[in-house]
């Protein structure tokens, strides 16, 4: 037993041996390797200082450069550690947030709470799994696109190539997702809060000058601003998708090889600025990023829109800033000299300074382009003006929306991050007129406005956005060389200038500029066009702004020829001229703060304390959005079809059968689906369909022609029309073939249905609606009223004694609307926008109820809509005293008629008043002609007054199918001869008719005194054998040959030669039991 662990003892040393011969043999030359690495890099740190001395520099020179070592390294490692610390954050951002929690030994108040930023683990997921795939695109971009782009451009650069390209394992993370879809019904804003702290790897080498260099980590962190507008009716139901960061995003890059000298101290921050200014050039405000998913899309408009407006800062002053200059090591207390500097976007304003004051008085004014709000902020921080580093005084910021809501802000803001300090700012939101009205009222405005400082630029009256398309047929350089051709804008003293287009004499720029305009009545815009070294002038172009004053809508978007340049050389740009408008019957009668969600992740918005009022009363009217009241109603009368392809086959096949056919009516979002006609390859249905929408590109109106089965419905073909031709157009009324089958026509009346604003059309517009009949008991509509409610005042508090959360109800007969929900105030604001179709204005009755949380009622208001037909221009827009309620209490809303005067109805006004329809409106007669000739319109003589029997009849000679059309549209007030209805049908011929070959009858319709048959018979003759016919017509009843029952119910005769055929006839006849 003892001699085990003797005999372990024993085979120790060998067992090491064996060990030690079983090592790599290249183990002693890694040893080696090792040991010289380490004595060349002590040569390397010596040898400087060697160096030196042998040729006799100063130390100074050593310590420079030990210094800058110093810094480049510090840099490093701080570059290095924050990358780190951010992907250990992100991996780990769970339980670093928890501990943190915890950490403070208590829990978050409950008040804490991000009710409008959600988080997306969900695409987070997504990016995660796609990641690899995105660095193979990527890599695929760099080698096979970018590279070989880079050696093209220089000789010196023809050996670059990316030797790496890696993204790493660590995808980038969307932190949270904000939406805003309340401010405009026709676009999506998503904020995505973006955080990326990569280990991605990317080196370029030049073999030539045998130089290394490239990116080892990454840091991004902002909020990128999605928009996805327009929304249309159709895939992908997006126009396009906008991208660009409101504000700059965080950088910070970790740089290996020889940019390793990018991270020297200066250099680093001078390399950082470059990055993120090449950046700002196509991704921050105000440049975007658009990508078009849909085919004829004004890509232009969406990459440069309109500004949302202008803000009109006037920095008054400044009081109790903090004391910064201060003497003999602070034993004295000085003052300071105070200047702030203004910040919105891209726009940098610097006040000046005043000296040894800590309440200032500036009385400076600024005017800022707003692109987009909510989302850009205004930032102020106010400095001591010092010999060295200015010394920092306080900083404020305030979400531009909020200037927005209010219009006018007059008030002192407290300065954060300082001991002491408020700032006096008087805020005003100047809105766009496309109109030049108001124009004199604004230029004499701005004379009242008093300017501080010699080099101030006066009060702007509009802005002008110049957008400089491309160009054509510019002359070419000497030596017949293609030119760089670059564009030049000035307005008065300010010139801007695009990009340059390198070796094209047929550039296209695409790019935008603003301008602010004091007087558009006297300044013009110069435009040159000249080659990259500004010395040879291509051509110009000089257009006087009073032209803009006289063009519709202030725009123009053409082509100019240009002047001084080649005979065909010409210039494509849109020019818009916007007036600002301070709209005063639109300020708030009190301070705004912040609601909910108002804010974001990263700004704080600092109400302060408000010490000067700005209005004392409430705007008088509601200030909705430019595109209100913009929807438009499409008619779409569904009237037949002809030669549909049998799908009911009897006996597998061997009997030919007929079709059951019936229509799906797509469009805007919403389906309509016709009744089904049985056993009939030449269906009639008569069915009309109201659609209110808003004008989108690319929205189609999609026809879908079905076979009713008993299992799956047979397709029988498919119609589409283009709602902008429609629009274009107006009215049409035509047959449409079918796509997608053999055979197959469809008969379509479709109109975009007028809106006037004159109340005498309305009588007119009803008595042509009540004479219309359909088979789906629809009646036109005879008025589209928009309503937008803004705010109310003054609510009643809860039954706790507690503010309501109101919302507002809306309802006209059966159809009803709410709003949102406004937590927590008696003067809610909604401006929330709403449509109804109206069928009779002078009786219809719009009422508006208020409610807390949809229980407890707030007040009602009782708006009969006849009251809108004495208002100028069909308008109600102001203050509505609510019943039930407080007296104090109100609500503010805007009612606005539109009256929906169709074409067909004045061509009915001008026939019954006996009037000719003028030449000049060739459409419209058109249109009437059409109408009588090919679309069997219900309704005609009213005769229900007589009580007489009548049937219904159209009678028309189609010439371009040489054939006469008898529909047979419906009967009324028959006679009754039992208890029960009479089963009705009729039967007519031509006379004279010896062998009865023309005799026809109608289907029967059960139990019915007012029968609709909607039945067309055609008969193939000349014009000629037609005028010589008589149409002779008998209702009966079907009755068994026992029967005692009367069959005959009515009976007529029409001579055809009293008609005018071609025209077509469409009327109700008196029926009697003898021939007339």
């Amino acid at each position: 037993m003892q001699k085990e662990p003797m005999l372990s003892e024993d085979a120790g040393p060998s067992a090491g041996a064996a060990e030690d011969s079983a090592l790599p043999q290249d183990s002693a030359g890694k040893h080696a390797v090792s040991v010289l690495w380490s004595f060349g890099k002590c040569v390397g740190a010596l040898l400087p200082v060697y160096l030196a001395g042998y040729f006799g520099f100063s130390i100074s020179l050593v310590l420079l450069g030990l210094l800058v070592y110093m810094g480049w390294k510090h840099s490093r490692d701080g570059k290095r550690a924050r990358l780190q610390s951010a992907m250990y954050f992100l991996d780990n951002e769970q339980d670093v947030t928890t501990t943190r929690v915890f950490r403070s030994k208590r829990e978050l108040p409950a008040w804490v709470n991000f009710p409008d930023v959600e988080k997306v683990e969900w695409m987070n997921k997504i990016l995660q799994q796609a990641w690899p795939f995105i660095g193979q695109y990527l890599e695929k971009l760099l080698v096979e696109t970018i590279a070989p782009s880079i050696r093209a451009a220089s000789a010196h650069l023809q050996t670059l190539s990316f030797t790496k390209v890696d993204l790493g394992d660590r995808p980038m993370k969307v932190v949270g997702v904000k939406a805003y879809t309340e401010h405009d019904k026709r676009q999506v804003i998503l904020d995505l809060y973006i955080s990326y702290a990569g280990d991605v790897e990317i080196n370029v080498e030049v073999k030539k000058y045998f130089c290394k260099a490239g990116v080892k980590g990454i840091q991004l962190h902002g909020k990128l601003r999605v928009i996805l507008e327009p929304l249309i009716g159709d895939v992908p139901l997006v126009g396009a998708i906008t991208m660009f960061f409101i504000r700059r995003p965080k950088l910070d890059i970790n740089w290996t090889g020889l940019t390793n000298l990018l991270d020297i101290p200066g250099l680093n921050a001078m390399s950082d600025t470059m990055i993120m200014d090449a950046i700002a050039s196509f991704l921050v405000l105000p440049n975007r990023l658009t990508v078009p998913l849909v085919a004829n899309l004004h890509v232009a408009q969406l990459r440069s829109p309109l500004p949302r407006g202008i803000v009109r800062i006037h920095l008054l002053e400044a009081e109790n800033l903090a004391a910064k200059d201060n003497y003999m090591k602070g034993v004295i207390s000085g003052k300071s000299d105070p200047y702030a500097v203004l910040r919105v976007g891209t726009q940098t304003f610097t006040s000046h300074h005043v000296d040894n004051n800590l309440n200032p008085q500036w009385r400076e004014m600024y005017e800022v382009i707003v692109h987009e709000v909510p989302g850009q902020e205004l930032e102020l921080e106010v400095f001591d003006k010092d010999p060295d580093q200015d010394d920092f005084l306080g900083r404020m910021k305030l979400d531009l929306g909020i200037v927005k809501k209010a219009v006018l802000l007059d008030e002192w803001y407290t300065l954060k991050d300082a001991p002491s300090g408020q700032v006096h700012l008087k805020l005003e939101w100047l809105s766009l007129l496309p109109s030049a009205e108001r124009l004199n009222e604004v230029l004499e405005r701005n004379k009242n406005i008093t300017i501080y400082g010699k080099t101030a630029d006066p009060p702007s009256a509009a802005i002008l956005t110049v957008y400089l398309d491309r160009a054509q047929d510019l002359p070419f350089k000497k030596g017949n060389k293609d030119p760089n051709p670059m564009g030049q804008i000035s307005v008065q003293d300010t010139t801007k200038e695009s990009k340059t287009v390198y070796g094209n004499n047929n550039p296209v720029w695409e790019e935008a500029f603003t301008f602010f305009i004091q007087d558009p009545r006297k300044q013009d815009i110069d435009i040159q066009v000249k080659d990259d070294d500004r010395s040879l002038t291509l051509g110009s172009l000089s257009i006087p702004l009073s032209r803009l004053l006289s063009s519709a809508e202030l725009s123009m978007d053409q082509w100019f020829q240009l002047e001084k340049s080649g005979p065909a050389s010409r210039i494509y740009i849109t020019a818009m001229l916007r007036v600002l408008w301070l709209n005063e019957e639109a300020i708030l009668t009190t301070p705004m703060t912040p609601s909910p969600g108002e804010g974001d992740i990263e700004s704080e918005v600092s109400s302060g304390v408000t010490k000067v009022t700005p209005t004392t009363k409430r705007p008088e009217h509601t200030s909705p959005d430019s595109s209100f009241a913009s929807e438009g109603v499409l008619r779409i009368h569904l009237v037949e079809a002809q030669s549909l392809i049998a799908k009911d086959n009897l006996m597998g096949g061997m009997v030919k059968g007929k079709s059951d056919p019936y229509v799906k009516i797509r469009v805007g979002g919403l389906a309509f689906k016709s009744q089904v006609i049985q056993e009939n390859l030449n269906p009639i249905w008569n069915e009309l369909y109201e659609v209110i929408l808003t004008q989108l590109p690319g929205q189609e109106v999609e026809f879908d022609l079905y076979d009713k089965d008993i299992d799956q419905d047979d397709f029988l073909g498919r119609v589409k029309v283009s709602l902008r031709d429609l629009i274009s157009s107006q009215f049409t009324d035509q047959w449409y073939t079918l796509n997608d089958v053999k055979s197959g026509r469809l008969h379509l009346v479709l109109e975009w249905v007028p809106k006037v604003s004159d109340p005498t059309r309305l009588e007119q517009i009803l008595h042509y609606n009540y004479r219309q009949s359909y088979l789906n008991k629809m009646v036109p509509s005879a008025a589209l009223l928009f309503v937008y409610v803004e705010r109310a005042h003054g609510l009643p508090l809860k039954k706790s004694g507690k503010e309501p959360n109101a919302g507002a109800e809306l309802s006209l007969k059966n159809i009803s609307y709410r709003t949102k929900v406004v937590n927590r105030s008696t003067s809610p604001q909604w401006d929330e926008a709403f449509h109804i179709l109206i069928h009779t204005p002078t009786e219809d009755t719009l009422i508006v109820k208020l409610f807390h949380s949809w229980g407890q009622a707030l007040g009602s208001l009782v708006l009969p809509v006849r009251e809108l037909l004495d208002e100028k221009d069909l308008v109600l827009d102001r203050w509505f005293s609510l019943d039930g309620a407080m007296p104090e209490s109100q609500i503010l809303l805007r009612a606005e008629l539109k009256l929906l005067d169709s074409k067909l109805a004045q061509c009915s006004s001008a026939e019954d008043s006996g009037h000719v329809i003028p030449a000049g409106d060739a459409a419209a007669a058109a249109n009437c002609e059409l109408r009588h000739r090919s679309v069997p319109v219900q309704g005609g003589e009213d005769a229900s007054s007589t009580g007489k029997a009548q049937v219904k009849l159209s009678v028309a000679f189609s010439s371009e199918e040489n054939r006469l059309v008898i529909i047979v549209h419906a009967c009324r007030n028959l006679p009754s001869y039992s208890k029960d209805p009479p089963d009705t049908y009729i039967s007519f011929i031509l006379l004279p008719d010896k062998n009865r070959v023309t005799k026809r009858k109608t289907s029967v319709k059960k139990k019915s005194l007012k029968p609709e048959f909607n039945e067309k018979f055609d008969f193939d003759m000349s014009h000629e054998e037609a005028k010589q016919k008589h149409l002779e017509v008998s209702v009966k009843n079907s009755v068994s040959f026992m029967s005692r029952e009367k069959e005959l119910l009515g009976k007529l005769q029409i001579d055809l030669s009293q008609l005018d055929l071609k025209a077509g006839v469409s009327q109700w006849y008196d029926l009697s039991h003898e021939t007339n």
